[in-house]
């Protein structure tokens, strides 16, 4: 309760010395994949190869400006899917879906004109993640809550708003499974800290003080 008291009057003190705040609703592309997946038994061998695909995000923001520094912190639902191929001897591809909750907290300020940069910490909350195809069950993650970064420019035109960031990870955040193929236990384990390009598209609705 403390924390989030502090946060709201840290929030308040930066909207009253701020040039212009607002909430504001985003969406747009990701274009990525999540960490390496791995067998974690003896009966199943090989490697697997992986593929960038494209998922989407969505969600609201607050932005306060000031001086040229922009205070911009986001809620984002996001679905990630990745593709795995099997370079043994089976070379089964596999569908990897990851859905999650981001909260970047990001800082920038303004270069040239309409041109922005920003960057900073964005936490991670896994919500669902799994095979698409593949009837396999994965344990909770190592760690509910990550803490990876993104950076990045953007491009305001009055309300409207595209950013271009890229976001990557301190640390792994393992996810274990097992299934049974004939009368072997095979297990996977796969990182889900996702190392992505972010295209959004973003709209204020700006309040002027």
């Amino acid at each position: 309760m403390k924390k989030i008291i502090v946060a709201v009057l840290l929030l308040s003190g930066i909207t009253a010395l701020s040039q212009s705040t607002g909430f504001g609703i985003k969406g747009g592309l990701n274009y990525g994949s999540v960490g390496d997946l791995e067998f974690t038994s003896e009966f199943a061998n090989g490697t697997f190869s992986k593929e960038n695909k494209t998922g989407f995000h969505a969600g609201v923001f607050y932005k306060a400006k000031f001086a040229g520094l922009i205070i911009q912190p986001e809620l984002l639902y996001t679905k990630l899917n990745t593709e795995y191929t099997n370079d043994g001897v089976s070379s089964d591809v596999y569908d990897y879906e990851l859905s999650k909750i981001d909260i970047p907290l990001l800082v920038g300020f303004d270069i040239i004109g309409p041109l922005n940069i920003k960057a900073g910490p964005s936490f991670q909350y896994i919500l669902e993640n799994g095979f698409e195809e593949v009837d396999i069950d994965f344990e909770d993650p190592e760690n509910s809550f990550t803490v990876g970064y993104q950076l990045g420019v953007g491009v305001t035109l009055g309300q409207l708003g595209i950013d271009v960031r890229y976001e990557g990870a301190f640390t792994d955040n393992t996810i274990i499974t097992e299934s049974q193929v004939e009368d072997n236990s095979v297990g996977f384990q796969v990182d889900a800290r996702p190392s992505q390009w972010i295209l959004s598209l973003s709209y204020a609705f700006d309040k002027k003080n």
